[in-house]
């Protein structure tokens, strides 16, 4: 299974809110300069994940966004299922296998998929960040 790019950058923005100083809010710029990405893939992330509540987005002349929820409350699990359109790593259907009524590879595969989810559903955003905040930081460009 390979997640999307709009995961992957999704998975990046919120490491970027996880690792900037309390309080401060990120633009799409600064996101973007960071990461080398397209500000409107950004853009309707942001979106996404603002109507989802993971993310405080504020509007207008000095606006931003940051994160909705403190980094140990936010579940990688839940955000890889957010971000992710279809979760799906096979289809039997298309075009309709022969086999399928007595294969057992589509339960084999639907047991790795939820294995998958299991181990992102033990983890936060501050597992992901933590006792790597200073470099990230640094990495980042991000000033305290």
């Amino acid at each position: 299974m390979q997640l999307t790019r709009y995961t992957d950058y999704g998975l990046r923005l919120l490491t970027y809110l996880a690792v900037m100083p309390a309080g401060e809010l990120a633009t799409k710029e600064s996101v973007c300069a960071a990461y080398d990405l397209s500000p409107n893939h950004i853009g309707k992330i942001v979106h996404q994940l603002g109507k989802a509540g993971i993310l405080d987005t504020r509007r207008g002349k000095g606006g931003g966004f940051q994160l909705g929820q403190p980094a140990e409350e936010i579940n990688l699990g839940t955000v890889v299922r957010l971000l992710e359109r279809d979760l799906t790593i096979f289809n039997c259907q298309e075009p309709r296998c022969q086999i399928q009524a007595v294969c057992q590879l589509h339960d084999m595969l639907l047991e790795a998929n939820q294995a998958f989810f299991n181990v992102l559903d033990k983890y936060t955003l501050a597992d992901m960040v933590s006792d790597k905040q200073q470099q990230l930081t640094q990495i980042l460009r991000i000033a305290d």
